[in-house]
């Protein structure tokens, strides 16, 4: 894509949150494409968990953009870092992962990122190369550079310390040891969360130190999860992650609070709604372009056209909520679980009255245990409608 400088920046910083700087940047795409030498894009992971899902996409197709228009990704696997793990926005210490259990999500996060990032434009370094390697004393002369009182202004630390939740040291090190990936790697320019901002001043401040050009940084939005309230984590549910399968993304994205649609589109893909759209059909598209994404154009429209065939064609609500219980439980459990029914005794009698229903057909046995292994729509009375995951784990 050959565009100049400044139409590169326009584009760059759709989405973005801060930028420090735009004339730094810009300075930076005017050299690149006078010297014909692509920039050195870094965004870092840890491999704590072993999905990614679109909160940590939000990062990735930023980079993704640079790679369209010429430039380098730089992919930091947190293999060291992970043992820690990123105290921002945390009120607790995370536990310590097992070595093993390190790599193995690490391997899947490759996979899953090189669903979004070009491979051939793509460096994936991991942090352990040098960390692992580091003597006692070349550790502690990195942790000099900074004194404990300029680490605990990050404001997380500060409320931790402030409510007396525990701060660990190993904690404390974490932004330095960020920071110094960015001189490992001479990033140029460094994505992160809003979260990450102090972390990514760190690594800039370091590499001045090192008497390397202190690298852009570019903080992006949080992406709130489906429930339309939380940061998007594994842990809250509210979650899509990028190998669910396409008719589960179609209802989740579809179960999302319809405010959620715009800022969404926004964050992800820099890109507005037709406000002449009504509010489902924006649903819809924004639902498709995520799963063509991951997946495929024909599989979105086969999972729209799904969605559809159960809900639009028989004039269900817009506003489902989208649940997942822990294991294919039978009705009655199922019922009680998600709130449709108070008690065992009477999620029996509803289903004995005709009052609970599957995708459109009325289920009257109670010993039914529906199929698990599509969503499907629950209905319980007149007024109550849950549209059902199929469960993380099978029945013990």
């Amino acid at each position: 894509m050959h565009l100049s400088p400044e139409e590169q920046l326009a584009i760059l910083t759709r989405g973005t949150e801060r930028l420090i700087s735009p004339d730094q940047l810009l300075r930076q795409l005017h050299s690149a494409t006078t010297k014909k030498q692509p920039l050195r894009v870094k965004m870092g992971v840890d491999p704590t968990a072993p999905d990614i899902h679109l909160g940590h996409c939000v990062g990735l197709l930023k980079l993704r953009q640079f790679q369209d228009l010429g430039h380098t990704a730089v992919l930091i696997i947190g293999d060291f870092t992970a043992s820690i793990g990123d105290p921002s926005g945390r009120n607790t210490t995370r536990p310590t992962l097992s070595r093993d259990t390190i790599l193995a999500n690490a391997h899947t996060y490759q996979e899953q990122a090189f669903k979004i990032l070009r491979r051939d434009q793509t460096e994936v370094v991991w942090n352990g190369t040098w960390f692992n390697n580091m003597t006692a004393h070349t550790l502690l002369e990195l942790l000099s550079r900074r004194s404990v009182s300029q680490i605990l202004q990050r404001e997380d630390f500060k409320s931790r310390l402030e409510s007396h939740h525990p701060l660990a040291l190993h904690e404390i090190c974490y932004p330095l040891l960020q920071g110094w990936d960015s001189v490992m790697v001479k990033a140029d320019v460094e994505i992160g969360g809003s979260d990450q901002l102090f972390n990514l001043l760190i690594g800039r401040d370091l590499q001045e130190q090192c008497h390397q050009p202190p690298q852009t940084i570019i903080t992006l939005p949080l992406l709130e999860g489906t429930d339309g309230v939380h940061k998007m984590s594994k842990s809250l549910g509210n979650t899509i992650s990028v190998n669910d399968p396409p008719k589960e993304m179609f209802g989740r994205v579809m179960s999302i609070p319809d405010p959620l649609t715009s800022r969404w589109s926004e964050i992800l893909f820099a890109e507005t709604p037709d406000p002449s759209l009504h509010p489902m059909e924006a649903k819809k598209r924004l639902a498709q372009k995520i799963i063509t994404l991951f997946h495929s154009a024909s599989a979105a429209q086969q999972a729209r056209e799904e969605f559809e065939r159960i809900f639009s064609l028989h004039q269900l609500p817009t506003d489902i909520p989208s649940l997942t219980p822990p294991t294919p439980l039978p009705l009655t459990k199922l019922l009680v679980h998600i709130h449709a029914a108070p008690s065992n005794s009477e999620a029996r009698r509803l289903i004995l009255a005709g009052a609970v229903s599957i995708n459109q057909q009325k289920i009257t046995d109670p010993t039914t245990t529906p199929d698990y292994s599509t969503p499907f729509i629950l209905r319980c009375g007149k007024r109550f409608f849950a549209q059902i995951q199929p469960p993380p784990h099978p029945p013990k």
